[in-house]
């Protein structure tokens, strides 16, 4: 009776130990990748993002012209939009590039702003009642993601205080 008490016990202990080792081991990976893959997903986004507006297949085209007819009225629809697309694969190339972190971070902060404003100036687009978004407004919500990938980039910077002078 003893020696089968010690034996589960002896059991227990081991598998406790077995699954903190198999925890310790995924946690040390996704550690290892969280950045990697965290920088590919926005330069996804981004890149396929703004390639489809290069190429006039962006399903966000009709948004991104009714916004700019309600914003900006000092140039022609069709230059915003091809510089909007380039800044979008921009941003995602950068994002590619160790170093770059900051300005890319910095650019994504900008776009996001500008991607926020239809919830804000078009609520007929955005919004089909209070506190439900459309399709559309789904779409630009879930930036929170992004911002949130962002952040955890920008978390794994080395502060430019602790960066050595070069000689």
């Amino acid at each position: 009776m003893l020696a089968r008490r010690y034996k589960k016990f002896y059991n227990e202990i081991v598998m406790r130990e077995l699954i903190q080792q198999f925890d310790i081991r995924i946690i040390s990976r996704l550690r290892r990748w969280e950045v990697p893959l965290a920088r590919v997903a926005i330069f996804a986004v981004y890149f396929w993002f703004g390639f489809l507006k290069l190429i006039g297949m962006s399903p966000a085209a009709p948004l991104v012209q009714a916004l700019f007819e309600k914003t900006i009225t000092f140039m022609p629809f069709i230059i915003f939009y091809t510089l909007f697309s380039v800044f979008e694969v921009i941003i995602g190339i950068l994002f590619l590039i160790r170093g770059l972190e900051r300005l890319a971070i910095f650019l994504l902060g900008l776009h996001l702003i500008t991607t926020v404003l239809p919830l804000i100036f078009l609520p007929q687009i955005a919004w089909q009642a209070f506190l439900v978004p459309t399709l559309e407004g789904q779409y630009i919500i879930k930036n929170i993601l992004i911002a949130a990938i962002a952040v955890v980039i920008g978390s794994k910077l080395v502060p430019i205080t602790s960066i050595p002078k070069s000689k």
